[in-house]
């Protein structure tokens, strides 16, 4: 689990049998301080310590993950990506939630440079996943916790304000138009979701229903599930 607040940039680049990251020297995140099985997340992808390296580390990556989110092509060209290491339960969560299980690709639409921030535009490949993103929602974005600004209806395409802190402390700033990203929803949106699916099944009880033969969240369902 982690929190999205990116410690380190890292340079990657492919391996036999997956990825190596190279981290410069004075980073927060100390490549010595690492073990072997340690999870790292690498532009929000949540990877395992394989291997330590003088300067790095290696990680075992699968065809899927590879399939589904830029590391593929990220480390055929020597990019630089966001690196954080797994949150301990005593850690502040200064972020939000973060698996590092990437839900699937975003476009970069446009990049505004404002007086205090920079506005970042995306759209989700996959427009379905839409209904994650609502305005304040939290979002990963190459593994880093941001906080949705606006969005569009359907949710397909939002925009954040990005603080100069974090533009200059991550890859974003490396960041054009058109360029791929990784994107992971908020974990609280899709518990809720599969959650309420489950309530409102045949068979599951009648705490989903308001009393009129409806699905929807009433007084009564609330009180059922523990709200009351």
């Amino acid at each position: 689990m982690f929190t999205g607040l990116v410690q380190a940039v890292g340079q990657l680049q492919r391996s036999a049998s997956g990825v190596e990251l190279h981290i410069p020297p004075g980073s927060a995140l100390d490549p010595a301080g690492l073990a072997l099985g340690d999870s790292v997340a690498v532009d929000g992808v949540c990877l395992t310590v394989a291997e330590r390296l003088p300067a790095g580390f290696r990680a075992d990556v699968s065809e899927e993950t590879l399939g589904r989110t830029t590391l593929a092509a990220k480390a055929g060209r020597r990019g630089w990506v966001n690196l954080e290491p797994a949150l301990r339960l005593a850690d502040r969560l200064g972020g939000h939630l973060v698996s590092g299980h990437v839900d699937g690709l975003g476009t970069v639409t446009a990049i505004e440079q404002q007086p205090a921030s920079w506005r970042l535009a995306l759209r989700w490949n996959d427009p379905t996943y839409g209904r994650y993103i609502c305005e304040k929602a939290s979002v990963a974005v190459d593994g880093i916790s941001l906080t949705v600004a606006g969005c569009s209806g359907d949710g397909a395409e939002f925009w954040i304000a990005v603080i100069p802190h974090t533009w200059a402390s991550t890859s974003l700033r490396q960041r054009a138009v058109g360029d791929a990203v990784n994107l992971e929803a908020d974990l609280l949106a899709k518990y809720t979701e599969r959650l309420l699916a489950a309530a409102g099944a045949p068979g599951q009880g009648s705490g989903a229903t308001d009393g009129t033969g409806a699905g929807g969240i009433s007084a009564a369902w609330l009180a059922e599930h523990g709200w009351g």
